[in-house]
């Protein structure tokens, strides 16, 4: 069975090393992309296959296709997700755009109602599993004897900080200690603080620079031990060979909303 593939966010980094890998693969077919022209010549899409650049326009792409995967912008898919609702229904989504708010969850939660829709922040099969990790670690290790702090690391080009994937690595802190995130979070520290460190309070802190693809520390800090869990990647196309993965896996799955954990069967 061949399965058609359309890419949205088709010329950045990471819809280029999709389309690519698509265009390699047996099981397959690259139908098109949408995306905004770049202002530097790339060859993004093998030539025969056509591209749009406005998301209002990428109906006869997305029709062409058994699922669609969107590497772009959350003003992008929010604009995708909005004009192409009837052409996305019961077409599978992967959504490996990160920076979401509320508006663009809240679309997705309502095209998750009428086709299967996996979203997550990383694609990475070892992210995932650290995902598991850091979530049995946090139940183990209590919040008053345990401080957690994220550190994350990407590339000068990346522009939301945290990333979705230190976001996520959050989460699961808090899902392990059966709290909410939005309880917890706090990004960086600078000055001086009026009291010490809440309990339970989960900090985040970004680095950007160079070529850095992405690497994610997770601090466990006891009064006289410390645990690490951490992850790096060394090159993209892990991620994108993790999306491929999950959209053959959402293709022909019944409508929801997944994650690349339930691809896993983690």
């Amino acid at each position: 069975m061949t399965i058609n593939v359309a890419v949205s966010g088709a010329t950045g980094r990471m819809g280029r090393e999709v389309a690519r890998l698509v265009a390699q693969s047996d099981d397959l077919r690259l139908v098109g992309g949408i995306a905004r022209a770049r202002r530097e010549p790339r060859e993004t899409i093998p030539l025969g296959y056509p591209r749009v650049e406005a998301p209002e326009a990428a109906g006869p792409v997305i029709e062409a296709a058994d699922v669609v995967l969107d590497f772009s912008a959350p003003e992008h898919l929010g604009r995708l997700l909005a004009s192409q609702a009837e052409a996305l229904a019961g077409r599978a989504l992967v959504v490996g755009t990160t920076g979401l708010g509320a508006e663009q969850l809240d679309a997705l939660d309502r095209a998750a109602a009428r086709s299967p829709v996996v979203v997550a922040a990383n694609f990475s099969i070892g992210v995932n599993v650290l995902l598991a990790l850091v979530q049995r670690a946090a139940r183990l290790l209590p919040a008053d004897r345990y401080d957690v702090e994220v550190i994350e690391a990407h590339h000068r080009r990346k522009l939301d900080a945290p990333s979705g994937t230190a976001l996520a690595l959050g989460a699961a802190v808090a899902l392990g200690r059966e709290a909410r995130l939005d309880d917890l979070r706090r990004d960086g520290r600078a000055g001086r603080s009026e009291s010490e460190r809440p309990v339970g309070e989960i900090g985040f802190h970004a680095v950007r620079g160079g070529e850095v693809v992405g690497e994610h520390r997770v601090l466990f800090l006891g009064a006289r031990e410390r645990i690490e869990l951490a992850h790096a990647a060394h090159d993209r196309s892990l991620f994108a060979e993790g999306a491929l993965l999950a959209a053959r896996w959402a293709v022909g799955q019944a409508p929801g909303r997944y994650d690349l954990l339930d691809v896993l069967g983690l």
